[in-house]
């Protein structure tokens, strides 16, 4: 029963000794390879040790050589250098020799290249002595010809200077000033103008360049730039202004038509200047000349009457030298835009001559002198319309509002042409814009005052038709709706506070301008009433008085009708219109009371009896006088009628009709009453006019040539 037990046992043992075999040989192999490892190892330090031994060997033979030849090298490089040293401070004492033809001779006849590159050498050369050798006879030689050449630069930039340097030809600044969009019609206007040709500007360039980098020097050249420049802007305001008074020069666009004041001659002048002045230029003119011409005279024929050649004041002017014309006021503008353009041109020009540091220094040199010019014009002309407004001449004062109204659309460009200039350039253009702009608004104060104190009665017309005062203050009205916004600066810093006390304060809030200027206008009108009816107190006879307060008041109406007068009128006084028409219907009435030295005699309130067919003595006598007394007012009435003048065809038809129409069925009740009854043997005597004839009367009143 025990027998498989001992069979395993040795089979374990079995297992075990043959594992301890194979670990056994495994152990052998690792010793027999570990033996030929320190065997490998051995013969690699031997190799080694030996490699090392014979290094060792020959860093002892090569190190003194490679020393050696390091000595020797650096021997070599200091040669080298000390020669080279040597043969740049030979050269500074050549360089006066090699390039004195070549300064001497000038960068005109040696080639600016090539002088320049002269100059530079003598430059080095100058350093150098006055660094390493102050007292050497080399360095006065170098100094003395570097001065000279300096000089030849200088002289060379002043002479290109000043011959490539011309003033402007008047046509050519008018075609920079005409840049309006109704003139550039094709390609050929001109946006820019540039002196210097490319050759040049290069050489001026190169030329300000070096001069620059010599320190003190640049500040002679820049000197001379700027009065070579100034001289040329200088000269070609002066050919523009002498042009201009010749009568051969132009007008540009958006002035013209402009102008408040009109002349008759536009054609002759044009016609004898046309062959030299812009043609676009022209055509743009006279086009709004006569335009403005035209309606001017249907205002005037409409409201009055009255042509321009009969009517002195606001729209003609006499040919006085202390009157500033519509002509004078477009040379002055085309003056101040030709500066501008001048001043542009200058900016332009002296980009990469003058450096930017210095821009602005010499460009202010380079505009005093003319804008001293266009600030002296501007002052005469204020000072010129200041006297014409001591003589109560408020037409000559309204050219004030056109320059007014192009300087301040000019003031941004202006301001961005002159930044960086001193404060005392850069504020002549607004001491000109003040100046005209506290003009203006005396202007406008003095015509409210010569309003209110003209209220005499000089002048009065006879005729009882429009007061050249009324015609006169509503044209002068009429002409400043052009410039609104102009004239809403003028008198914004009296009038902007009445705005909110307004009847409509809203709706002139939202248009400040129409505001403002609907506010002086009211007050305009408002002084014109007070001064009519004070003139019209030195008429003795009512009906003249009453037709001379109704023909101005409907003048007036008519006029702010026909123009946009009434809207502005209406955004400070809406009622504006309605109490016109009151004052016309009231004027009418007092007109109709001068009849009752008329209406007196053919009442009817007396009855007449006939007793056997016959009349007493009595109502005979009435009878008479009544048709006597009628027939001796109507004639003197018709009479004092016909001198009288209604200029307003409408108007005098209507107050005919109601002549008609308040007198005929009073004098009918009469005539049919009376003209049959036997107060007389002689009825022709006393019963003169039938009614028929009475309204053929009344149909001859008011004489229309008056």
């Amino acid at each position: 029963m025990k027998l498989p037990l001992i069979t395993d046992s040795a089979e374990r043992k079995f297992e075990v000794e043959n594992k301890l075999q194979k670990e056994i040989k495994s152990l052998k192999d690792l010793k027999d390879h570990v033996d030929r490892s320190s065997q490998l190892t051995k013969g690699m330090v031997g190799i080694l040790s030996s490699f090392e031994h014979r290094l060792a060997r020959l860093e002892e033979t090569i190190l003194p050589v490679y020393n050696e030849t390091g000595n020797l090298q650096r021997r070599q490089q200091n040669i080298e250098k000390t020669l080279s040293a040597l043969d740049h401070v030979i050269a500074y004492y050549g360089v006066a020799q090699e390039v004195e033809s070549v300064v001497r001779a000038g960068p005109a006849s040696a080639g600016l290249e090539q002088f320049l590159a002269s100059m530079t050498r003598l430059q080095s050369a100058l350093t150098y002595f006055q660094n390493n050798n102050p007292q050497s006879v080399e360095l006065e030689n170098v100094s003395s010809l570097f001065n000279t050449g300096g000089d030849s630069l200088n002289r060379e930039l002043k002479e290109l200077l000043l011959k490539h340097s011309k003033p402007i030809p008047p046509m050519t600044l008018l075609d920079l000033v005409a840049n309006d969009d109704e003139l550039l019609t094709d390609d050929t206007s001109v946006s820019s103008y540039t002196q210097f040709p490319d050759s040049v500007s290069s050489q001026l360039t190169s030329i300000a360049d070096w001069l620059v980098t010599q320190g003190a020097a640049d500040v002679e050249y820049m000197s001379v730039y700027a009065r070579v420049r100034a001289t040329v802007m200088l000269k070609s305001l002066q050919l523009l202004k002498e042009q201009q008074r010749t009568g051969s020069g132009g007008s540009v666009q958006g002035i013209g038509a402009s102008s408040p004041i009109m002349r008759t001659k536009y054609p002759q002048k044009h016609e004898a200047a046309g062959r030299r002045a812009s043609k676009r230029i022209q055509h743009v003119f006279e086009k709004k000349a006569n335009k403005l011409m035209m309606k001017a005279s249907q205002t005037l024929e409409q409201s009055t009457g009255l042509t321009l050649g009969n009517r002195r004041g606001v729209l003609h002017l006499e040919n006085r030298e202390d009157v500033v014309d519509e002509h004078e006021m477009e040379n002055y503008l085309v003056c101040v835009m030709a500066l501008q353009r001048l001043m542009q041109n200058e900016r332009h020009l002296m980009a990469g001559i003058i450096p930017l540091s210095q821009q602005h220094h010499v460009f202010q040199k380079i505009i005093q002198d003319s804008m001293d010019i266009i600030v002296q014009d501007g002052e005469n002309i204020a000072t010129r319309a200041k006297r014409c407004i001591s003589r109560q001449d408020f037409g000559a004062v309204l050219v004030v509002f056109p320059i007014v109204k192009h300087l301040l659309n000019m003031k941004p460009e202006f301001d961005r042409t002159v930044e960086g200039c001193d404060y005392n350039v850069r504020s002549q253009f607004t001491s000109i814009l003040n100046t005209l702009h506290s003009t203006g608004a005396q202007a406008l104060e003095e015509f409210i005052e010569h309003i209110r104190s003209d209220s005499s009665s000089h002048g009065l017309p006879r005729d009882g038709t429009v007061h050249e005062l009324t015609s006169n203050t509503l044209v002068f009205l009429e002409q400043l709706i052009e410039y609104t916004e102009t004239v809403a600066r003028v008198l914004a810093p009296d009038y902007s506070q009445l705005i909110g006390k307004t009847p409509t304060a809203a709706a002139a809030a939202s248009d400040r301008n129409k505001a403002l200027l609907g506010i002086y206008i009211k007050k305009v009108i408002s002084q014109l009433n007070c001064a009519l009816v004070s003139k019209s107190e030195a008429y003795t006879e009512p009906g003249v008085k009453a037709l001379f307060r109704l023909n101005n008041c409907n003048h007036v109406l008519k006029s702010l009708q026909r123009s946009t007068l009434l809207e502005l009128v209406t955004l400070s006084e809406p009622d504006c219109e309605h109490s016109y028409q009151l004052m016309i219907g009231g004027h009418k009435e007092a007109y109709q009371k001068s009849w009752n030295r008329v209406l007196v005699h053919i009442s009817c309130t007396d009855d007449a009896t006939l007793v056997a067919g016959k009349l007493k003595e009595k109502d005979r006598s009435v009878i008479k006088e009544k048709f006597a007394g009628f027939n001796k007012e109507m004639e003197e009435m018709a009479k004092l009628q016909r001198g009288y003048s209604i200029p307003d065809v409408e108007l005098r038809e209507s107050l005919k009709r109601d002549n008609k129409e308040y007198i005929l069925p009073k004098y009918n009740a009469f005539y049919d009453k009376y003209s049959n009854l036997p107060f007389t043997k002689n009825p022709e005597k006393y019963v003169k006019y039938t009614p028929e004839q009475v309204a053929a009367l009344i149909e001859r009143f008011f004489d229309v040539a008056a």
